[in-house]
């Protein structure tokens, strides 16, 4: 981190009038492409397909050949127990994906595209479930998994709370049904609830995340008369065209900078400019500053990251709330995904920082869909009294929905429980000791795996190069744990899970760790990473000729 140091480049470029700004956006700029939208952009429509058949699959590393034998042999044993493990669950699966653009590209790209061909073929992993218990999901042919899955966020205290509060909501709001433009009379207690959490005066109501994070950031630009948002690289808030820049969106990049995070160079960007609106934080980017999520498609070599100490992250977080004060810029965090993991009061409350707009969602729903704005009444006013025919206009649907409103009070209500808040209690600690608990055990079975985290949300880190971790998620699923579709890379704890549940989870993740070290997945070679970026570089570049 480079908070609070600046170059004596850095210090010339700010007294430059002109060209000053300019260059300094650029140094503030994080190195990697995840930092340069634009040459992302240009790096994703060069880079050619191909893909690993027969021999190659197991070679990708130059493995010796007594390790590609036992690979072969534990993919092919994998692959049998695999397909034998969900018959039906995987013909559903095969059914509907013809159909369903969004398990297309899951299942396309679930490992590195050069894998996926084979890997689709013969590791399925099925997309439908039949029930949920406790802290289990059952699939169609009646297995058992532990979910680590979350929800992507939604999951935090079981489902069988969101059981309760959805119908619980569907009772309050069956009053007025399907009957949508004004208001059920529990939106009045839900108001003052999200004032108190969130500790502004006005609120919003929207049907995702990504819709709140874009009235949020429309209000900003409404109320600055600027046009410009910066967000930090890494950072995920939503699939809209202004904060994701870079690929798999098909415009170009437009009002967005992407800076890098826990940066003075950013600091710096933020005061000389005069264009910036507004900017955005998403909290969980302190588990890996100025990188994305951990997914297995972008892995190839190794991945290690940790986590900032709180204490380190709420320092940055304050110089950015004073540095947004100062230059009249709108400090938004986006609290959809993370929301209430971290206390009762979101991660303002958890960090000590007073955003101008918060926005929420995912569990804020009590189990179905929602987003949420809160903010001052300087920032969240629509309209301006003496310019009448200026307004800055937002409206759904469905936004305020009497049953979502009715499943969200139900919410709201139980985490003002004696029986939530205790879960509440010594939060940091015990995620802590149990994550170290997992840990020790992985030390213990002299697997290259180790794990971060903050709180209930964890991040699987490799202390070795491998062009072959993404085959970890396989071997967990074979251990009937359940993660998310960006692979082994990260799971999400609800706050229910026992200490003989967390137990059972520890016990299966060390157990795949080992299937996957047996099979030679991880086998090391001298000087493996420079080895295996140069065989990465020339794999492109062959494709490129051919």
């Amino acid at each position: 981190m480079n908070l609070g140091r600046l170059s004596p480049a850095d210090h010339l470029l700010a007294a430059l009038p002109l060209v000053g700004p300019r260059l300094l956006l650029s140094r503030a700029k994080h190195r990697s492409l995840a930092g340069h939208s634009r040459m992302a952009k240009r790096l994703a429509r060069w880079i050619p397909g191909y893909t690993h058949q027969g021999d190659a699959f197991f070679t990708a590393d130059g493995a010796a050949d007594a390790t590609v034998a036992r690979r072969k042999a534990g993919f092919a044993e994998l692959s049998r127990q695999l397909q034998a493990m969900a018959p039906r669950s995987m013909a559903a699966t095969a059914e509907a994906r013809p159909g369903l653009p969004d398990l297309q590209l899951t299942s396309q790209y679930r490992v590195p595209y050069p894998f996926s061909e084979v890997a689709r073929a013969n590791l399925p992993v099925p997309s439908f479930w039949a029930q949920a218990q406790g802290s289990h999901l059952i699939d169609l042919d009646g297995n058992r998994f532990h979910d680590l899955t979350g929800s992507y966020g939604v999951n935090l205290f079981g489902v069988d709370f969101y059981r309760q509060t959805m119908a619980e909501g569907a009772a309050l709001g069956g009053t007025l049904g399907p009957v949508l433009g004004g208001y059920h009379p529990c939106v009045t207690d839900n108001l003052k609830r999200l004032q108190a959490i969130s500790g502004h005066e006005a609120v919003s109501f929207h049907m995702s995340g990504t819709e709140a994070v874009m009235q949020a950031v429309r209000l900003a630009r409404y109320h600055t008369g600027r046009r410009k948002l910066v967000r930090f690289c890494g950072a995920y808030h939503g699939w809209w065209d202004d904060v994701q820049p870079g690929p798999g969106n098909p415009m170009p990049p437009g009002h967005v900078y992407t800076l890098r995070d826990m940066d003075e160079r950013s600091l710096q960007v933020l005061r000389r400019r005069r264009d910036i609106a507004c900017v955005l934080v998403n909290p969980i980017q302190a588990m890996h500053p100025n990188r994305n999520a951990p997914g297995d498609t972008a892995l190839v070599t190794g991945r290690h990251n940790t986590a900032v100490a709180r204490e380190a992250y709420a320092q940055w977080l304050q110089r950015l709330r004073e540095v947004c004060t100062e230059c009249g810029i709108a400090l938004i965090f986006d609290e959809v995904f993370l929301g209430f993991r971290l206390a009762p009061g979101g991660a303002q409350a958890y960090y000590g920082v007073q955003a101008d707009l918060v926005t929420y969602g995912k569990t804020l729903g009590g189990g179905f869909p929602v987003g949420v704005v809160c903010g001052g009444l300087r920032w969240m006013q629509r309209y301006r009294n003496e310019r009448p025919a200026d307004i800055c206009f937002a409206r759904g649907t469905f936004n305020a929905h009497p049953y979502v409103m009715g499943a969200m009070n139900a919410f709201l209500r139980r985490l003002d429980s004696p029986e939530v808040k205790r879960l509440y209690e010594g939060m940091d600690e015990r995620w802590e000791a149990e994550r170290e608990r997992f840990n020790q055990a992985l030390t213990e079975a002299g697997v290259p795996v180790r794990l971060d985290g903050l709180s209930t949300v964890w991040s699987v880190n490799f202390l070795c190069p491998s062009r072959y971790h993404w085959m970890l998620q396989f071997y967990l699923r074979n251990h009937r744990l359940a993660l998310s579709w960006v692979g082994s890379g990260r799971m999400v704890f609800g706050l229910q899970f026992t200490p003989a549940e967390l137990a059972e989870v520890r016990t299966a993740f060390v157990q795949a760790c080992r299937d996957m070290q047996r099979d030679g997945w991880w086998d090391a070679l001298p000087d493996a990473g420079r080895s295996l970026r140069r065989r990465l570089a020339g794999e492109i570049w062959n494709a490129l000729r051919r």
